[in-house]
């Protein structure tokens, strides 16, 4: 019995690390508005990608919301944002990995009002 335990712990603890690497990137909105456009470049540069928000069924991201981030590896990005109150922010150097990563509202210090 012991021996079956110690397979099952060792399992575990293999098996953990990889399937981390393997979990979809996802962005969490934590700002206090509907995100209708969501663009990513690589830090310190203004090559955005396309608009993330096109992945969701509705075209938005919610307050609280999670959305699905193709096309990217992990690494520091800088993050376009255009949310329902016609705000254009950017917030720099944010770390995407593997997994959920979030934006939150005191994180928006440039921001620019349509």
């Amino acid at each position: 019995m012991p021996r079956i335990a110690l397979v099952i712990l060792m399992l575990a603890a293999t098996s953990s690390p990889a399937s981390a690497q393997g979990r979809p990137t996802r962005f969490w909105n934590l700002t206090r508005y509907t995100i209708s456009e969501f663009y990513l470049a690589p830090a310190g540069t203004t090559n955005f990608g396309p608009n993330q928000c096109k992945n969701d069924k509705d075209g938005t991201v919610d307050h609280d919301e999670r959305l699905r981030i193709t096309g990217l590896t992990a690494g520091r990005y800088d993050a376009k944002l255009i949310d329902k109150v016609g705000r254009t922010c950017v917030v720099k150097d944010v770390e995407v990995k593997d997994g959920v990563f979030a934006i939150e509202e005191k994180q928006l210090t440039s921001c620019e009002q349509k």
